[in-house]
């Protein structure tokens, strides 16, 4: 049996797609989102409400604080563990989330053998701080081809990339490779540009007014603002508002514009899978899907 992943860009109406799949076979949902693995970050990382959590069973959400450390090498192994003991329930597992580190986890496995090393890590912030710009430089030199694949923005994945280097003069991107399996199904939601957008900027709103302000002060009140996990969209806007860094209208602006951005990331990234079935969502998609499980479970 194929392992069916349901992706797509944020807001593409992935959980109300497996809310209404459950209700038609019998589905556990695996999350393969990134920010909702925090706990108390509820509003701006959109996690299915607890409605929709009491008509299908989700895994891998509210796992750990936000100042604790987790990477898609953790993601790999607990969420198969998970997905061994549904099966054994007689359950079909379904993961569902836009991560894509966590897909690569999934279908390519992920190298995390390298042990951190925290001196590494403060001399090479430290340098960057000196010299802005200048890991990135040697990230060029000695990992060209994880530079390609890493942002020149991604400062925590191009210290990870010159971690490995430094401690073991072998470049990541040779220790990451691993032939892809075709032990899976990849399902992805792709919705109108325009549908999209509309439904990206409505769901800011909406934080706004389901209370992600006052979310954001009292994860700051507990943690400070300074958390890796703050990083995400939705929070670092709000906490540089709550900062008097710009006004609440050009925050939710922010919000919307990020998101955007990132969505767009995300389908570029899905586009590089050859074997995907692209879905426009519709009124048959709810169908499709399950008539595509059917065919590798037995019901």
């Amino acid at each position: 049996m194929k392992r069916i992943i349901i992706s797509g860009p944020t807001a593409s109406g992935k959980t109300d797609i497996v809310v209404e799949l459950s209700k038609r076979i019998p589905i556990e949902v695996i999350s393969m989102d990134s920010r909702q693995i925090y706990k108390y970050m509820d509003i701006g990382t959109a996690k299915p409400d607890p409605y929709q959590l009491t008509l299908v069973k989700h895994h891998m959400i509210d796992i750990i604080e936000p100042n604790e450390y987790f990477n898609a090498f953790l993601y790999q192994k607990e969420a198969k563990e998970i997905e061994k003991e549904i099966l054994e329930r007689g359950k079909i597992p379904i993961y569902v989330g836009g991560t894509g580190l966590y897909i690569d986890a999934l279908v390519k496995g992920f190298f995390e053998g390298v042990s951190r090393d925290e001196n590494i890590r403060k001399e090479l912030s430290k340098l960057n701080e000196q010299e802005p710009g200048i890991l990135r430089k040697m990230l060029e030199e000695f990992d060209p081809q994880a530079a390609s694949h890493i942002h020149p923005q991604d400062i925590k994945r191009t210290i990870r990339a010159l971690e490995v280097y430094l401690k073991t003069g072998k470049r990541i991107s040779e220790l990451q490779k691993q032939q892809p399996t075709e032990d899976f199904i990849l399902l992805v939601l792709n919705p109108k540009r325009e549908e999209l957008y509309e439904r990206i900027n409505h769901r800011a709103e909406k934080m706004i007014e389901h209370g992600l302000i006052d979310e954001v002060k009292n994860l700051v009140e507990k943690y400070g603002d300074n958390l890796e996990s703050f990083k995400t969209i939705g929070y670092r806007e709000i906490i540089d508002y709550l900062n008097g860094v710009y006004s609440l209208e050009t925050a939710i602006h922010l919000i919307k514009r990020n998101t955007r951005h990132y969505a767009r990331r995300q389908i570029i990234y899905l586009r590089r899978f050859n074997n995907a079935i692209w879905i426009e969502p519709d009124k048959d998609t709810v169908e499709n899907i399950e008539n595509i499980i059917r065919k590798e479970y037995t019901l």
